[in-house]
Parts: C-alpha cells; sequence; structure tokens
C-alpha cells in the first residue's frame, strides 16, 4: 500500500476540485456581470522630452557660457565652445534634451550660478 500523499502537491490536487463547482465564494469584488468584460490596459508612452536651451545676451561673458555647459552639461571643451558659438551667432542653442524634471533642474542651477556671478544668463526649457 502506498503512502498518503504530503507536501504542496497533494495540496493542490485537494484544492483543485478535480472539475467540481467550487465551495468558496467568490472574491468580494467579483459580480457575474462583470465575466464578460473586457479591461483595456492603458499603452504606456514614452515620457515627453525637454531641451535646455541657452539664450543670448549682450552682458553674459562667453568664458562664462563655457564654463557652465562644462560643469552643468558635462561637456568637454570642443562641444562646449561650438555651443556657445551657437548662442552667439544664431540667439540660442539646444545644451541638452531631458527628461521633464531633469531639464528643469537643470535651468534652476544655472540660473541660481548665474545670479550668484551678477550674469543674466537666460537658461529655458521647452518640449521636444
Amino acid at each position: 500500500m502506498r503512502a498518503p500523499l504530503r507536501g504542496a502537491w497533494h495540496w493542490r490536487v485537494a484544492d483543485a476540485n478535480w472539475g467540481m463547482p467550487s465551495t468558496r465564494p467568490p472574491p468580494p469584488s467579483w459580480s457575474p456581470d462583470q465575466e464578460d468584460e473586457v479591461k483595456d490596459q492603458p499603452k504606456s508612452e514614452r515620457p515627453r522630452k525637454y531641451k535646455v536651451l541657452f539664450h543670448n545676451d549682450d552682458y553674459t561673458t562667453m568664458e562664462f557660457v563655457v564654463e557652465v555647459l562644462r560643469r552643468f552639461f558635462h561637456k568637454n571643451d570642443s562641444e562646449a565652445l561650438h555651443i556657445m558659438l551657437t548662442v552667439h551667432t544664431k540667439g540660442n542653442a539646444v545644451a541638452g534634451v531631458y527628461s521633464r524634471d531633469v531639464a528643469e533642474t537643470k535651468v534652476a542651477q544655472v540660473t541660481d550660478h548665474a545670479k550668484q556671478h551678477g550674469m543674466p544668463l537666460l537658461v529655458t526649457a521647452e518640449p521636444d
């Protein structure tokens, strides 16, 4: 004669009811009207990105703009120089593209840094 089954497998077999109606009540949130409902899963979208723009003015020095680009945007010397010259010649240039929170943080940090050094540097964030 075999020994009775024990352990997790035995529990699952006993819980399966072998096709018999369940004696357990349905969960409290369930109702018979919900049987035919199909829940639509919202499609996730990529978060919107924001450009951080530097704007030209007649007072902020070119050296200060390059220093800010290196310090806050981790640009190397040639990238910082290129962005600074684009701001100078075209009126504005993109320093980077980030999530909204990061872009707003960088704008705030650069603006505070510029004010501490007496520079009227204008940096904004706008949707990409």
